[in-house]
């Protein structure tokens, strides 16, 4: 006879249609809300879920459900913000992973630390943060991330990765590629600045700013004036079922990039690393034709060509069919390849 420890997942056929932000309808085979370490390493070493396979949620804002889940879906639900210390020109807080990444940006603006203000209002949490390495507006989460910290679903030990050992990229980490389904993310230590440095050049922030009539930037108004852009081009996921950018932004090399100018003139270009160019892949898809696309209860988004939508009846595997056309539409037309930055379950 098994022996049970302390904590005992005990829900079943649990639907997951409002654990995601596409509101698409999933079933997970065993489902449990964890809301410590503790009950998280119950599960772990309990050997009546041992061999089972588990899938680890947080707000479902970065996955589309094509299918049911014949896993043990664990919430991720550990909250706290806490602040460890402090010196004269830095603050370092303690998040856990369940909690909501923009509850945390306000937070950060309530209390004046700066370094995540142009981060307001991406859906998510804090756990799923480091995995994509979540950006916008000239900022990336590697900026303010001093450590994170994991558990082993295998052992059940707990590790803590620096900065430089979490390997960020553009919407990457080791998390997503090389550890990927190895570890859970408990906790993150993010190091936030007393004295802002403000980016106000990217996208539309400065003029938003002036519509404001913001004449010296600080750190709430450039949160409200992020909050406004993307209020502005960006469907509420309450009202229209959507994960945000479904497409990262390709980048390519200058020369292939210095051949689509000259075939198309107006195409936006951004230079990142030496020798490559990043390009919108919002643009592109507008180009193609997609923009506002729909069929029947699925389609792009009118206002925004980078975000696909479920309108109330959708399923998964439509929208993971629609952008796969959208994809070969874009290669064809511009030769540019798209890359999901929606994660496909």
């Amino acid at each position: 006879m098994l022996t049970r420890l302390s904590f005992q997942p005990m829900q079943k056929n649990v639907s997951l249609r409002h654990f995601n932000t596409f509101g698409l309808e999933s079933r997970a085979q065993f489902f449990e809300e964890v809301k410590s370490i503790g009950e998280l390493t119950d599960i772990i070493k309990n050997p009546v879920w041992k061999e089972m396979p588990k899938f680890i949620l947080g707000g479902g804002s970065n996955v589309l459900f094509t299918q049911d889940i014949n896993a043990l879906v664990i919430k991720m639900a550990i909250k706290g913000i806490e602040l460890l210390k402090e010196d004269q020109d830095f603050v370092w807080l303690h998040v856990g992973a369940g909690e909501r990444w923009h509850d945390f940006v306000m937070y950060c603006v309530e209390h004046d630390y700066a370094g995540v203000e142009n981060l307001s209002l991406i859906p998510g949490t804090i756990g799923a943060a480091p995995m994509q390495n979540i950006g916008a507006y000239g900022v990336e989460i590697k900026d303010v991330v001093e450590t994170v910290e994991a558990i082993s679903v295998e052992s059940a030990e707990i590790r803590t990765f620096s900065k430089e050992e979490c390997l960020f990229g553009y919407r990457e980490s080791i998390f997503k590629h090389a550890l990927k389904g190895k570890l859970i993310i408990t906790g993150v230590l993010f190091r936030l600045n007393k004295k802002a440095v403000y980016h106000v050049e990217y996208g539309d922030i400065q003029k938003t700013l002036t519509e404001m009539n913001v004449e010296s930037p600080s750190i709430k108004a450039i949160s409200e004036a992020v909050i406004r852009i993307r209020e502005s081009k960006l469907p509420d996921p309450a009202k229209i079922g959507n994960a945000g950018s479904f497409f990262k932004n390709p980048e390519i090399s200058s020369e292939q990039f210095d051949k689509l100018k000259s075939d198309f003139p107006t195409v936006p270009g951004y230079p990142t690393i030496p020798g490559f160019v990043k390009v919108p892949a919002g643009w592109l898809i507008e180009q193609a034709g997609w923009k506002g696309y729909r069929d029947g209860e699925i389609g792009v988004h009118a206002r925004q060509a980078l975000v696909l939508v479920n309108y109330g009846g959708g399923s998964g595997a439509e929208i993971r069919a629609l952008s796969e056309k959208i994809q070969k539409s874009v290669k064809e037309k511009f030769g540019v390849s798209l890359s999901a930055e929606v994660n496909f379950i």
